[in-house]
C-alpha cells in the first residue's frame, strides 16, 4: 500500500512540475483569419485573434518567410503578406517557438481573379441569357476559391449555391431591397387592376400626345425622383410603361430612359440616399492624410463639378429625345415600335412575368388617375419622411446623408401598398380576393428579376473574395504621373463596377485606395498646395462617376436589372441597346472632360467640351425615327 501511495505522490510531483513549466511558457491559443485564397504577387493583411491579450512577440510563418505583427494585444495584424509559390501553403502562428495555430490556403495566379466576372459578362452578351452566364461565372469563381483543383471543380458547384447564393439572400440590406421591390410591384398590380394606371395614361396623354413628348415626360419624372435610384427606377418604369406603349415607344427605349435618370442623378444631387455612403467613404479615406484640412463633404461638393459622365448621360437622353435621332440597336427597336406597334422585343430573357394580362385593368373600371397618384405620392412622401426621421444633423444634407435609406424604403413601400388597398376597397372597385390576386400578380412580375439580382449579388461577393479590385490596383501600380491619375482612376472604377456589377461596391473598394494614392503622388510632385486640389477633386469624381459608368454598361448590375424589370423589357436587349449610348457619353466625358482638366482646363471648359462632343457625335451617328401620333385612344398591344 505504501508502495502505491509513494508512486502516486511521485506522479503528482511530476505533474505539478510539468504544469509549472507549461505555465511559465504559456501563450494563449489563437485563430488565423486569412483570405480563402491568395493571389500571387498581391499584398494582403492577415489577422490573428488570440484568446487573451498578450505582449509576447508573435510571428506568422509561411514557408521560409516570417512576418511580424504590427501591434500587440489580443488582435495581431500582419501587413504586406505577399506569396508567389503556387499551390497550397501553410500559415503558422508562432510564439516562443510554439505553433499556436495553423491553416492552409491555396495560391493561384492573380489574373484568374478577373475571369469569373469577365466570363459571366461575355457569356451573357454571347448567349443573350444572363441566368446561365451568371451561374457559370459564380461556379468558376467558387472553383478559383478552392484553388482550381479537380476536387474544387465539383465542390465549387455546390458551394456556389450553398455559400454565395445563400449569403446574398441572407444579407439584411438585400432582403430589404427584395421586399421593397415586391411591395412596389404589388402596389403597381393593384393600381393597374383598379384602373388607376389607365387614369394616369389618360391624364398625361393629353399633353404627351407624341413619342417625343412622352419621352420628355418620362425623363422629367426621372429627374423629379432624384433622391434614390431604386425608387426612381421602379416608380418611373412601372408608371410609364402604359404611356410609352400607348405612344409606340419601345420597351428598350423606356428601360434606357429609366436607367439613365436613376444613378446619374442620384450620384450628383446634393440630397440623396447616396450622399451619406459617399461622404463617409471619403471621410475614412482622408482621415490619415497629413496636411489635408478639408472636410469630406466639401471634397464631395467640389468633386461634383468634375462628374462629367453623370451629366453627359443625362444630357444625351435630352438630345436623343429632342432631336429624334437614334443609333445602333436602339434605332432598330424604335423603328419597330413606331411602324408595327410592337413595343416589347422578342423574348429571350424578359425580366418579369410574361403574362401581362394579369396586370391589365379589370373590365368596367373607371380610369381614375387619383387611384394611382395617391399611392405613388404616399410612397414618395414616405421616403422623404423616413429619411428625415432616421437621419440626424443640422442641415438637410446632413440629415439625408446619415439616414437609414433601407428603412425609409421599407416604410414607404408598405404605406403605398396599404394606401392602394384601402382606396380600392373603399370604392368597392375590387373584392378582397381580387385585391390580393392583383397584388400577387404584380409581385410575381418581379420573380425572375429577383433571381438575377440574387445571382448578381453572389457574383459581387465572389469578386470581393477573389480580391479582383486589388489585382486591378496592383496592375496599375503607384508610379502614374499626377496628370493622368483622374482619367486612370475613372477607367479603373468603370472596369471594376462593370466586372462586379456594383457601383457602390466599386466606390467602397477604390476610394480608400485611390485617395491616399492621389495625395501621395501629388506630394511627390509638390502639388499639395490648394491650387492643385482640383486633381484630388477630379480623382474623387473619377471613382464616383466611373463607377456609375461601369454599372450602366454591366449586364450584371442591380440597377440595370431593375431597369429591365420596371420597363418590362428583355434584359439582354436593354443592355445591347443602352451600351452604345453609355459608351458615347463615357468616351466624351473621359477624353474631353476628365483628361483635359487634369492638365489645367477649368471644370466648366471640360463640361462644355464634353457636351459639344456628345451633341456632335449624336448628330453624326444618329438617324431620325419618324414620330408617331396615335390615331385613337386605344392602347396598342405591347406584344402583338
Amino acid at each position: 500500500m505504501r508502495h502505491w501511495l509513494g508512486r502516486i505522490c511521485n506522479g503528482l510531483r511530476w505533474t505539478s512540475a510539468l504544469l509549472c513549466l507549461i505555465t511559465s511558457t504559456h501563450v494563449p491559443a489563437a485563430e488565423i483569419n486569412a483570405p480563402q485564397v491568395f493571389l500571387d504577387g498581391i499584398h494582403y493583411h492577415v489577422t490573428a485573434e488570440l484568446d487573451e491579450a498578450s505582449d509576447q512577440p508573435v510571428l506568422l510563418r509561411i514557408g521560409q518567410q516570417h512576418y511580424e505583427s504590427d501591434q500587440s494585444g489580443q488582435t495581431r495584424v500582419f501587413s504586406d503578406v505577399v506569396l508567389s509559390d503556387r499551390g497550397n501553403v501553410t500559415l503558422e502562428l508562432i510564439a516562443n517557438d510554439q505553433v499556436l495555430a495553423a491553416t492552409e490556403a491555396p495560391v493561384i495566379p492573380a489574373w484568374i481573379s478577373i475571369l469569373p466576372p469577365l466570363v459571366a459578362i461575355g457569356m451573357a452578351l454571347l448567349l443573350r441569357s444572363v441566368l446561365p452566364a451568371l451561374m457559370l461565372g459564380i461556379w468558376l469563381g467558387a472553383w478559383a476559391l478552392e484553388g482550381m483543383t479537380l476536387k474544387g471543380f465539383f465542390y465549387g458547384l455546390f458551394s456556389s449555391f450553398e455559400v454565395y447564393v445563400v449569403n446574398a439572400v441572407a444579407d439584411r440590406d438585400h432582403v430589404t431591397i427584395m421586399l421593397f421591390t415586391f411591395m412596389i410591384a404589388g402596389m403597381v398590380g393593384i393600381i393597374s387592376r383598379n384602373g388607376g394606371m389607365n387614369g394616369i395614361v389618360e391624364l398625361i396623354i393629353k399633353g404627351a400626345n407624341s413619342a417625343k413628348r412622352g419621352q420628355l415626360a418620362v425623363w422629367s419624372l426621372g429627374l423629379l425622383i432624384f433622391f434614390d435610384d431604386y425608387s426612381n427606377t421602379l416608380v418611373v418604369g412601372n408608371t410609364s410603361r402604359s404611356i410609352t406603349d400607348r405612344l409606340r415607344i419601345s420597351r428598350e427605349k423606356l428601360a434606357y430612359l429609366v436607367d439613365s435618370t436613376a444613378a446619374p442623378i442620384a450620384t450628383v444631387a446634393l440630397v440623396t440616399t447616396w450622399i451619406g455612403y459617399q461622404v463617409s467613404l471619403i471621410g475614412d479615406a482622408i482621415a490619415p492624410l497629413e496636411d489635408l484640412n478639408t472636410s469630406a463633404y466639401s471634397l464631395f461638393l467640389n468633386s461634383v463639378l468634375y462628374s462629367f459622365y453623370p451629366f453627359m448621360a443625362i444630357l444625351l437622353v435630352v438630345l436623343v429625345i429632342t432631336t429624334g435621332r437614334e443609333f445602333g440597336p436602339m434605332l432598330t427597336a424604335e423603328r419597330r415600335a413606331r411602324s408595327t406597334g410592337i413595343t416589347a422585343p422578342p423574348v429571350k430573357l424578359k425580366v418579369g412575368q410574361d403574362d401581362e394580362a394579369a396586370l391589365a385593368m379589370k373590365p368596367g373600371m373607371p380610369p381614375r388617375a387619383i387611384n394611382a397618384l395617391v399611392p405613388v405620392a404616399v410612397m414618395v412622401i414616405g421616403i422623404l419622411a423616413g429619411l428625415y426621421i432616421t437621419g440626424e444633423g443640422d442641415s438637410v444634407g446632413d440629415i439625408v446623408g446619415s439616414a437609414n435609406s433601407y428603412r425609409a424604403l421599407m416604410w414607404a413601400s408598405l404605406l403605398s401598398a396599404f394606401t392602394a388597398v384601402l382606396m380600392t376597397a373603399a370604392q368597392r372597385l375590387l373584392t378582397l380576393d381580387e385585391i390580393v390576386d392583383a397584388w400577387v400578380s404584380g409581385a410575381r412580375f418581379t420573380f425572375l428579376a429577383m433571381i438575377i439580382l440574387v445571382l448578381a449579388w453572389s457574383m459581387s461577393e465572389i469578386s470581393q473574395e477573389l480580391h479582383t479590385a486589388a489585382f486591378l490596383i496592383a496592375s496599375f501600380g503607384d508610379s502614374l504621373p499626377a496628370e493622368v491619375l483622374p482619367a486612370t482612376v475613372f477607367v479603373l472604377a468603370a472596369f471594376t463596377a462593370f466586372s462586379t456589377g456594383s457601383s457602390w461596391g466599386a466606390m467602397g473598394i477604390l476610394l480608400p485606395l485611390v485617395l491616399p494614392l492621389t495625395w501621395a503622388i501629388m506630394g511627390n510632385h509638390g502639388l499639395t498646395d490648394p491650387h492643385y486640389h482640383y486633381l484630388l477633386h477630379a480623382s474623387i469624381s473619377g471613382v464616383l462617376a466611373g463607377a456609375v459608368w461601369g454599372d450602366h454598361c454591366s449586364p450584371i448590375s442591380d440597377t440595370t436589372v431593375l431597369s429591365s424589370l420596371s420597363a418590362g423589357c428583355d434584359h439582354i436587349e436593354h443592355v445591347r441597346t443602352q451600351l452604345p449610348y453609355a459608351l458615347l457619353a463615357g468616351a466624351a466625358a473621359l477624353l474631353f472632360g476628365t483628361l483635359p482638366i487634369s492638365f489645367g482646363l477649368p471644370w466648366w471648359g471640360g463640361m462644355l467640351a464634353s457636351a459639344a462632343v456628345t451633341a456632335v457625335a449624336l448628330r453624326l451617328l444618329g438617324q431620325r425615327v419618324e414620330d408617331y401620333r396615335p390615331a385613337s385612344k386605344l392602347m396598342p398591344s405591347a406584344s402583338q
